[in-house]
């Protein structure tokens, strides 16, 4: 939900962002179809102001979509972010925002990209989901060295992504936004919508990687059925995924299932979000504590909800001084000079990606400090 009628917001109320061109057609997504977008600043809802650390360059012609961070061999830590538009990734310092570098560009081939959109880091690899390649790629870092593309045969529509390590291998579980064939802006009938999400296994055979096609998933019950679907992430210690519904027909919110993809009947913040459930991350804490942070994804500041990673009660909501328009987010709980604590990161505006220090989110919302898992 980017830009359905932002020239109709605007006339409402002051924008917070520079963005005033419409996507081109191509680049329109299904869940872009809000007649006016939601505004933070009408909305109502309490919160708290975090200010953001920093923020990256502003660059509104790659259109970046998902953030990630992995530690390089020499201790620094590196933000990697997808571009939409410009089909490559863009490295960052992610202590500084300071660019580092860009890698691919467009093109069917291993190590070319097509719109990607989710990126998790994992190890030494880093996994690309391609809407319009249809696939996943996955990289060896530090030097990017592409390893394996999958599931051109299955995907139809990717956008997001999961990975966990297993004993000798890794488990991917990708959305699937594949819409109806009639309309592209309406989604399929329920019954439909049991391959919602793909779940994978790559494992390593003597002549590089293999990715193997284990099942498909997805409720199609009234309740639990996912109609718009793109951000997906786990909890292995509480057996739970959680899975952002985008509908807004039906109403935004998160939905739990488990790991086995099974609906678990349960709703999180199906009063709380307002624009549209986006990004998802989870601060591990020992003993199985911690807490999930989910984002409403408004037009002119976005709204990060804070959950207990055990009872998934709400503990507050925090914005930025200036984030906006949140797709994808990232956590990296890894500590250092800069952050001690870690670092959550947030995509503003489809143009630059914010840091935000995890003492200052902790302090904010009174969360009690923690040891990391």
């Amino acid at each position: 939900m980017r830009w359905a009628a932002l020239a109709l917001a605007c006339g409402l109320t002051a924008c917070a962002t520079t963005s005033t061109a419409p996507v081109a057609q191509h680049d329109r997504e299904p869940d872009e179809a809000m007649e006016v977008d939601p505004l933070l600043a009408q909305a109502g809802i309490a919160h708290q102001v975090v200010a953001e650390a920093f923020l990256t360059a502003s660059t509104p012609n790659e259109n970046v979509d998902s953030p990630a961070s992995w530690r390089a061999p020499d201790g620094k830590r590196w933000l990697i972010a997808t571009g939409k538009a410009s089909d490559r990734l863009i490295v960052y310092d992610g202590d500084t925002g300071a660019t580092l570098r860009t890698v691919s560009g467009p093109g069917t081939a291993l190590g070319q990209l097509q719109r990607p959109n989710g990126i998790s880091v994992i190890d030494h690899y880093v996994l690309v989901v391609e809407r319009d390649n249809h696939r996943v790629q996955m990289f060896q870092l530090p030097d990017f060295k592409p390893l394996l593309a999958f599931g051109a045969d299955d995907l139809k529509q990717p956008y997001g992504l999961w990975v966990r390590a297993q004993r000798d291998s890794y488990e991917v579980i990708v959305s699937d936004n594949y819409m109806s064939p009639q309309n592209e802006d309406v989604p399929p009938p329920l019954a439909e919508l049991d391959k919602r999400f793909k779940r994978y296994q790559l494992r390593r055979v003597p002549d590089g990687w293999q990715a193997r096609l284990m099942e498909t998933f997805g409720d199609t019950g009234e309740a639990g059925a996912i109609r718009i679907a793109e951000s997906v992430f786990g909890d292995i210690r509480h057996d739970r995924l959680l899975l952002a519904e985008e509908d807004i027909a039906t109403g935004t919110r998160i939905r739990e299932y488990g790991l086995d993809g099974t609906y678990r009947g349960r709703d999180i913040g199906a009063d709380l979000f307002k624009a549209q459930a986006e990004g998802m991350a989870l601060y591990r804490c020992e003993g199985g504590a911690g807490y999930w942070i989910a984002t409403d994804q408004f037009k002119d500041r976005s709204l990060f909800h804070v959950f207990d990673r055990v009872t998934l009660q709400h503990q507050g909501a925090f914005a930025g001084n200036k984030t906006a328009n949140t797709d994808g987010v990232w956590l990296d709980q890894s500590g250092d000079k800069r952050f001690p604590q870690g670092v959550f990161y947030a995509v503003d505006d489809d143009q630059a990606v914010a840091a935000f220090d995890w003492r200052d989110i902790a302090r904010a919302l009174s969360l009690p400090a923690c040891k990391a898992e």
